[in-house]
């Protein structure tokens, strides 16, 4: 009686993970693999018969042995939730270049690690399509999810590319005596140069203006650069369009944006409102942007 209670619990609470899954799709596959590794478990191994066996499909991290070592399944991806050893069978196993790892930066923050996959590797990789792959988890990723395109590695490294704005600056207005900033992210291989010039100047920025700076950084994201055009107490005169112009030896590509500048009679008497300005580098944020 107890072992059928047991099993009927079981059911009961696959078919709550089943209605969880429907409601988080996601998830769905994810959830009902480890349900029923579950009840296996607790029915035990039985013989090995491989030909019995379903054929996993859409496996993007590859497949891996089931918890009997008899059936292949589909291994978990980078960032799911792994089963950090042997003893248990409930989440699954890491696939081709991923391991399961807990993450110590969630103990000083005080919450519950819980166990991820994780790429073994770092470094970028150049696809035979021409884009560059922030590592080969990703370049497996998407070989397999498009089979048909024969998707192979060039070489390990990021490819040559002419720069390709990934955040550009964004039209802007302000009043007399605030300040400005235009921020221009830039993802090339070979790292790019970045220069700003404004519509009717020939003269690079920030040239003699002492009002007018510019600064520069690497990323947010590898092989990634960032300028900043500053304006201080910007003047009627600053009005115009500003060029971001990045550049490298395979070629360049610019990004434009507008600047409007109001007096404070001129929004008093419009009665306009302005919203919030993007016043600092930090304002425009880190770009989760990946590299294809």
């Amino acid at each position: 009686l107890s072992s059928s209670c047991l099993v009927l619990s079981l059911l009961s609470l696959h078919w709550a993970s089943l209605q969880l899954g429907q409601a988080f799709p996601s998830t769905s596959d994810y959830l009902q693999r480890g349900w029923q590794r579950l009840l296996e478990e607790g029915e035990g191994c039985a013989e090995c018969r491989p030909e019995e066996c379903p054929a996993p499909r859409g496996c993007l991290a590859g497949t891996v042995r089931d918890a009997c070592d008899c059936c292949w399944e589909c291994a978990n991806l980078e960032g799911q939730i792994c089963d950090l050893d042997n003893t248990n069978h409930f989440y699954g196993k890491c696939g081709e270049h991923l391991e399961c790892r807990l993450d110590a930066g969630d103990l000083h923050h005080g919450e519950v690690p819980e166990p991820q996959c994780a790429c073994l590797s770092h470094l970028a990789l150049c696809g035979s399509d021409g884009k560059t792959y922030s590592q080969i988890c990703r370049f497996l990723e998407v070989a397999r999810a498009h089979p048909d395109a024969n998707l192979t590695v060039a070489h390990e490294g990021p490819c040559e590319s002419e720069p390709r704005i990934t955040s550009p600056p964004y039209d802007t207005w302000n009043i007399t005596g605030q300040d400005v900033i235009f921020g221009c992210e830039v993802f090339a291989y070979p790292m790019a140069s970045i220069e700003w010039k404004k519509d009717g100047m020939d003269m690079l920025l920030p040239g003699d203006d002492p009002h007018i700076s510019v600064q520069f950084r690497g990323g947010p994201q590898k092989y990634e650069v960032t300028g900043w055009l500053q304006i201080q107490g910007v003047r009627v005169t600053d009005e115009g369009t500003y060029r971001c112009f990045a550049r490298n030896s395979i070629g360049e590509v610019v990004a434009v944006a507008s600047l409007t500048v109001f007096t404070p009679d001129q929004l008093n008497l419009t009665g306009f409102s302005l919203p919030k300005a993007h016043m600092t580098p930090e304002d425009y944020g880190d770009s989760e942007e990946d590299y294809y």
